[in-house]
């Protein structure tokens, strides 16, 4: 695996990627989606926290996030 230590373990992503339809997933691929979804992850998760802060809130609420995904998936280039 990488240097850091992954938040997010293999399994959960080989079964995502089973329920899209692969029939087989290599590590290589798991591991790739892993990343992305971390990355992707942790900019939502930002958003959301400057939201609440902006609100005037220390707790990141549901709304925060749905409003952090809506921004941050806007400004993602697709491939």
């Amino acid at each position: 695996m990488s240097e850091k230590q992954a938040d997010i373990p293999s399994a959960p992503i080989h079964r995502i990627m089973k329920k899209a339809g692969a029939a087989r997933v290599s590590e290589d691929a798991a591991e790739e989606l892993r990343k992305i979804l971390e990355n992707v992850g942790t900019m939502i998760a930002k958003e959301a926290f400057e939201l609440a802060q902006y609100a005037g809130r220390r707790t990141v609420k549901k709304e925060d996030v749905e409003r952090a995904a809506k921004t941050v998936l806007r400004n993602i280039p697709s491939a």
